[in-house]
């Protein structure tokens, strides 16, 4: 299938989760979580769900990376691109004009920094590419991490086969968590 399709379908499936599917997924996705080896790092990069579009809750992850006490990075969407702000007590929180959970200020981390990245999707293929929304904000901004840094996806949903139109600028993913079981797409 190809993105323009796979994003019609993946939105509709979302729309169509209850309350309790979106919760039960969701805490499988972070019980999950804890069976990859990403957790010998510093920085971690999170998004907060966008809740109207049914997005995985990562509440349940950024309570295990504040319990590991890890430093937690929350991106903000500036002048078409993301910046990167470290989650302290004092940050602030606003939804932003796309309904986006954003940090309103705070301490800018310089993407070098960033060791691991939980990457929101729709949909994922067997390979580790992604379909996101198509605003290409996570593509510009995993191609800018350094090459070792590990990209995570949260998926709902089990992958589909293949992507048909995966694009050279497309960043693969590393890893992606569903809430029934983990895909690793390194060889190790």
């Amino acid at each position: 299938m190809n993105k323009k399709d796979l994003r019609l379908d993946y939105k509709k499936r979302r729309k169509n989760c209850s309350p309790q599917f979106l919760a039960n997924a969701s805490l499988g996705i972070a019980n999950n979580a804890l069976k990859i080896p990403i957790w010998n790092f510093d920085y971690y990069h999170i998004f907060l769900p966008i809740t109207s579009h049914k997005e995985p809750d990562t509440s349940y992850l950024l309570s295990i990376l504040q319990g590991k006490d890890k430093n937690i990075v929350l991106p903000k969407v500036s002048n078409q691109e993301l910046k990167h702000y470290l989650l302290t007590d004092n940050t602030r929180l606003k939804n932003s004009s796309l309904n986006i959970p954003e940090p309103v200020d705070g301490i800018e981390i310089p993407i070098e920094k960033i060791e691991v990245v939980f990457v929101p999707l729709l949909a994922f293929d067997i390979s580790g590419n992604r379909v996101g929304y198509g605003k290409g904000f996570y593509d510009k901004f995993l191609s800018g991490c350094k090459p070792e840094t590990i990209k995570v996806g949260l998926s709902l949903f089990e992958p589909v086969e293949k992507i048909s139109d995966v694009y050279e600028n497309d960043v693969p993913l590393d890893y992606c968590i569903t809430p029934e079981k983990n895909y690793s797409f390194v060889s190790e």
